[in-house]
C-alpha cells in the first residue's frame, strides 16, 4: 500500500524547518495533519554578504540540521519521492551554493533543491491562504520575510496578481547595519532607510502602484513579534494563525524590543536564541512596511513556505 506520508523542508538563509504530515480529512481546518514538525537556526547565510560565500561553520551547523532532519524522515517512514528539501536566498547567491548542495546530499542523503524567487513566493501564498481567513484573502499583500530576501506578493481571492522577490534579508540588514547593543537610533534608522529603497523597488514593479487592502505577513520574524506581543510562553501556532495585530500595539512591542539588549531578548521565552539580534531588522521591516504603505494593522500567519513545499510534494 502506498504510503500518504509526506515530507517538506524549508532550508531557509536563517532558519530550517521540516514537517511531516499526511493529508487531512475534510473538514479538517489545514489540508494537511501534522505528524511531525521540527527546526533548527544554523544561521546559513552568516557572512554572506561579505564573501559571497557561504562559511565553513555556517554549513556545518546546516549539515548538522539535515542530518536530524533525515532522521526524522526515516523513522516516520516517509518514502523517498515523498520529500522535498527547497534551499532559498543563501544557496541561490552562494557562489559554493551547488557545492554546498552536493555536500548535504553526500553526508545526509538529502536531495537539495534550490528554488527561484518567483516560485518561493508562489509556494508561500499557497501555504498562507490555505489557513488564511477568506476575508483577507480578497485583497491582500502578503510578505514574507527571510534571512537574506523577503516576498512581496499581491493577490486577489487567493490568486497571485504579481509578485517580486528583494535581496533584503534580516541576516544581511544585521551584517549591514545594527553596530550597537542595545540598538542605536542611528543604526535603526540606517535600516529603514536601507528598507526604504527596497519598498521603493517593490512600487515599482506593480503596474498600477497600489498596495492591497490587507497586509499579511508570515515566516519567523512576523511570528515571533506575534508571540511577543501575546507574552507567549509556550509557541501556539492556533493563536497565531489569523492574529491581528493593530499598529499600535505594533509601536509598542517595537519600543520594547529597541530598549533591550540582545542577552535581555534572547532571555524572553517567545524569542528563540539565534532571533534575539535579527529581530531588530525585521521589526524595522515590518515598521516601514506598514508606515509608507500606510496600514494599520497586519495579520500574522504562521503558514507560508514551508506549507506550500508540502503542498507541491503532496500533490506530486
Amino acid at each position: 500500500m502506498k504510503s500518504n506520508r509526506y515530507a517538506a523542508i524549508d532550508c531557509g538563509t536563517n532558519t530550517f524547518r521540516l514537517l511531516i504530515a499526511t493529508p487531512a480529512d475534510a473538514g479538517h481546518p489545514t489540508p494537511w495533519q501534522i505528524l511531525y514538525y521540527g527546526h533548527h537556526i544554523p544561521r546559513l547565510g552568516e557572512g554572506l554578504q561579505a564573501s559571497g560565500q557561504l562559511c565553513e561553520a555556517g554549513m556545518q551547523r546546516a549539515v548538522t540540521a539535515f542530518a536530524d532532519f533525515a532522521a526524522a524522515m526515516d523513522r516516520y517512514d516517509v518514502p523517498a519521492d515523498h520529500r522535498l528539501a527547497c534551499a532559498t536566498a543563501a544557496v541561490r547567491e552562494a557562489a559554493n551554493g551547488e557545492a554546498f548542495c552536493q555536500r548535504v546530499l553526500r553526508e545526509t542523503g538529502i536531495a537539495l533543491q534550490v528554488i527561484a524567487g518567483e516560485t518561493e513566493a508562489a509556494w508561500s501564498l499557497r501555504g498562507a491562504c490555505a489557513v488564511l481567513k477568506r476575508q483577507v484573502q480578497a485583497d491582500m499583500l502578503l510578505f514574507d520575510i527571510g534571512g537574506g530576501s523577503t516576498e512581496f506578493i499581491r493577490a486577489r481571492d487567493a490568486r497571485q496578481r504579481d509578485a517580486i522577490s528583494r535581496k533584503m534579508g534580516v541576516i544581511k540588514l544585521t551584517e549591514a547595519h545594527l553596530q550597537s547593543d542595545p540598538p542605536a537610533t542611528s543604526d535603526y534608522e540606517a535600516i529603514q532607510a536601507a528598507v526604504s529603497q527596497h519598498l521603493a523597488a517593490v512600487e515599482a514593479f506593480w503596474p498600477d502602484h497600489t498596495p492591497p487592502r490587507h497586509l499579511v505577513g508570515t515566516a519567523g520574524t512576523i511570528t515571533t513579534l506575534a508571540a511577543t506581543a501575546l507574552d507567549m510562553a509556550e509557541y501556539d501556532t492556533d493563536r497565531i494563525n489569523n492574529y491581528r495585530m493593530s499598529r499600535e500595539n505594533f509601536l509598542q512591542l517595537r519600543e520594547r524590543l529597541l530598549a533591550l539588549t540582545n542577552a535581555e531578548r534572547a532571555a524572553m521565552a517567545s524569542i528563540e536564541s539565534g532571533r534575539e539580534d535579527l529581530i531588530i531588522a525585521g521589526t524595522a521591516i515590518v515598521d516601514t512596511v506598514m508606515r509608507r504603505w500606510h496600514y494599520d494593522h497586519i495579520t500574522v500567519l504562521d503558514a507560508g513556505l514551508l506549507e506550500g513545499i508540502w503542498l507541491a510534494v503532496q500533490a506530486g
